[in-house]
């Protein structure tokens, strides 16, 4: 039997029996929209994560106070040891690197700010000029934190903080009150929304020194350094190290933390949640293979008249054995192809919902799922090719 005739015959066996091939093709369509929907879900969420620490600065280390072991505590915790705090000296010091761009101090807190008969509590972070590069922040009107302003009462607004306080458009210049102290604000931040979990628009900005009066503290949250470099990196986590070491008299008592550090481990934990969500998914090809195996075992017992007929016209076992291949083969191809439409459309729905998760299929994921669809339902259909092939055609014509 040619191959045209075998692609012929066997197409035209699947569609006569509609509600048989329906069921077969849906099972193989949902395996295969499962593995490029949840491999979409899984490759945007790591796609999200590097977005959102790319979006907060690059070749960016950040220094925190305290060092963090693998137990997950600072060691002297348990005597009643307290780690020694950072400072705005520490700070100057690591800013003199010849790695280092530029640095940041940070301090972060909570205090009512209060303005044009409103009232609210804000996220206030004390900082300096170098906080808004460094960050990759923008501004939508004013200026940020003038260099050498550290002892201005000067403050920037969120923008959504701005247009609830002031909804004509005109902050810059006004008076406001951040606890007990009054600010003239100076600028307003540009919209970003939320970034790792907190919403840039609904932060105030105020210089460190007035930040630390306010929350009664001489220690820092955080000190961010940009390194000139990508390059440079490396050697300036050792040299920060190194400096801290020697101004707190020989004690590694700070944590240095590099974004391309943090990157790298969220990218291996979520490809490796993709992959393990895909092969969680690809399980229910292999069900699939089994409902074509089990159909098409049925379905040698139901045609056993038409095998023996074949085979009483002079078709040899290799031409049956080809026919029910290629019956498993468009089964499983049909079904294959109906599932990438079915997960791209689901994959569109989502980016849909969610606009801020970059849910797209890996294209690995997709071929993978036709690759294996196909494969699956070949090797299912095996069974019952060799089944039918070793039919006596005497028997099969009598129905025994």
């Amino acid at each position: 039997m040619k191959l045209r005739d075998t692609l012929q015959f066997s197409f035209k066996t699947i569609t006569s029996y509609p509600t048989r091939s329906f069921l077969i093709i849906l099972a193989m369509a949902l395996g295969v929209a499962a593995v490029v929907i949840l491999t979409a879900l899984g490759d945007g969420a790591r796609r999200y994560v590097v977005h959102e620490f790319s979006s907060i600065g690059t070749n960016l280390i950040i220094v925190l106070p305290g060092r963090a072991e693998t137990a997950g505590n600072f060691p002297g915790a348990t005597m009643g040891q307290t780690p020694r705090d950072l400072t705005l000296e520490d700070a100057r010091w690591l800013g003199q690197l010849p790695q280092i761009r530029r640095y940041a101090p940070l301090n972060v807190g909570a205090a009512e700010l209060a303005g044009a008969s409103r009232l609210r509590e804000v996220t206030v972070l004390g900082s300096t000029a170098n906080f808004l590069p460094i960050r990759h922040m923008q501004l939508a009107q004013g200026s940020f934190l003038a260099t050498g302003s550290e002892f201005s009462a000067q403050i920037v607004l969120g923008a959504k903080l701005a247009e609830e306080f002031f909804p004509d458009g005109n902050a810059v210049g006004q008076r406001v009150r951040l606890a007990d102290r009054r600010f003239m604000v100076s600028g307003v931040l540009a919209r970003q929304g939320e970034t790792l979990g907190y919403n840039s628009d609904e932060i105030v900005i105020i210089p460190i020194n007035h930040a630390q009066a306010l929350f009664d503290t001489t220690s820092l949250f955080r000190i961010l350094l940009e390194v000139r470099n990508r390059n440079d990196i490396s050697s300036a986590k050792q040299a920060i190290r190194e400096t801290l070491i020697q101004r707190h008299d020989g004690e590694d008592d700070t944590t240095v933390i590099t974004q391309d550090a943090v990157l790298s481990t969220f990218d291996r934990i979520l490809r490796a949640l993709t992959l393990g969500v895909a092969g969680i998914a690809a399980i229910s090809l292999a069900v699939a293979g089994v409902l074509v195996m089990n159909v098409m075992l049925v379905a040698v017992s139901q045609r056993t008249a038409e095998i023996g007929l074949l085979k009483a016209i002079g078709a040899p076992a290799s031409d049956i054995r080809r026919l029910f291949l290629t019956e498993a083969a468009w089964l499983s191809l049909t079904g294959a192809i109906f599932g990438f439409i079915l997960g791209h459309l689901g994959s569109l729905l989502i980016r849909l919902a969610y606009p801020q998760l970059p849910a797209w299929p890996p294209v690995w994921a997709s071929l993978a799922g036709i690759v294996v669809a196909l494969a699956t339902g070949i090797i299912a259909g095996l069974l019952p090719a060799a089944r039918a092939a070793q039919l006596d055609p005497v028997k099969a014509l009598s129905g025994k």
